[in-house]
């Protein structure tokens, strides 16, 4: 079997002043029900790290970019749907985390390729429920212009994804960058009359892909994940012998997400359907003993999945 290691080199924190959130208006784009968190098989750090994480993957380059965070409270009403809150309080307090609030960071992905520079997601800028926006500043942190990126992969057009595809005054944050995402999430995007302004400022950068295509040979794959959204798409990225995988929004939460996948989650719009590319994508990275990068959980949110009973374990890389 190919190794998979991911090597990790350095950590650049952001300075006080990089902190600073860029302020921005929410971008018109798909509802996602403000949120609420879960846990995992270890517990989170008690504040999430910020600026930008350095690590390899093979030959490439890659960053985790802090952008922000969102807290939901443990009610029932956005993570495990009609469970038990007893049963939903024993996992957490389990995994050392409270029982009342989850807690979600927002971490979009950098990757360096040559003459190409890519970004997964664009985090959550202006969006009501999130604490975030420091994407532009997280950037500056790993030595990279808007302009110098050239390929944007959006998972899916959920506003924690999509909003900072957009400066402040609506022009695109990276007008040098092709926007990538899945054909029927397109469609959906543009058949959606509240997202006009933002299917408006990225027509003319996007580029759709069929489910499961090989977008750059060699360099990313999409991977169909179907439920969440109409066209939710993970990515593989490869380096060598090396593999990255980038889950989008197939789990939210290191805990709850991970150990029981079958828990429903009020963002999903198919929870069936969601639930089933839930468990087959985290089978498929323990059978592939592939990387995973997860946007939403404990920065930097690079690590494992293990297999553990009749779920799964989160196991962190730091």
């Amino acid at each position: 079997m190919p190794s998979n290691r991911v090597s990790i080199l350095t950590v650049a924190a952001l300075s006080g002043a990089l902190l600073a959130a860029c302020s921005r208006p929410p971008p018109a784009a798909t509802a996602e029900p403000a949120p609420t968190a879960a846990t995992a098989a270890t517990p989170a750090p008690a504040a999430a790290d910020t600026g930008a994480f350095a690590f390899r993957i093979g030959a490439l380059e890659a960053y985790a970019l802090k952008d922000g965070d969102i807290d939901v409270a443990n009610d029932g009403k956005t993570f495990a749907i009609g469970e038990p809150a007893e049963q939903v309080a024993a996992l957490l307090t389990a995994a050392g985390q409270p029982t009342d609030t989850l807690h979600l960071s927002i971490q979009p992905l950098l990757v360096r390729s040559g003459d190409r520079t890519l970004l997964f997601d664009t985090g959550a800028a202006g969006v009501s429920f999130a604490r975030a926006g420091r994407l532009p500043a997280a950037l500056k942190a790993a030595g990279v212009e808007p302009a110098q990126v050239s390929d944007i992969f959006i998972s899916h057009a959920h506003p924690d994804h999509v909003g900072g595809l957009r400066a402040s005054d609506g022009a695109l944050a990276f007008p040098n960058a092709v926007v990538h995402l899945s054909r029927p999430e397109w469609e959906a995007l543009k058949g959606d009359a509240g997202n006009a302004a933002l299917v408006a400022a990225i027509a003319p950068k996007v580029q759709a892909f069929e489910p499961d295509a090989a977008i750059l040979p060699g360099l990313v794959d999409a991977v169909a994940v179907d439920g969440h959204t109409p066209g939710h798409s993970a990515y593989r990225i490869a380096s060598g012998d090396q593999r990255l995988l980038y889950l989008g929004d197939t789990a939210h939460h290191f805990v709850i997400s991970v150990q029981r996948p079958e828990w429903t989650v009020d963002y999903d719009r198919d929870a069936t359907l969601a639930e089933a590319s839930r468990r087959a994508l985290l089978q498929r990275a323990v059978d592939e003993d592939m990387h995973v990068y997860a946007v939403h959980f404990p920065f930097p949110g690079l690590g494992r999945i293990k297999r553990q009973g009749e779920g799964f374990a989160w196991a962190p890389d730091r």
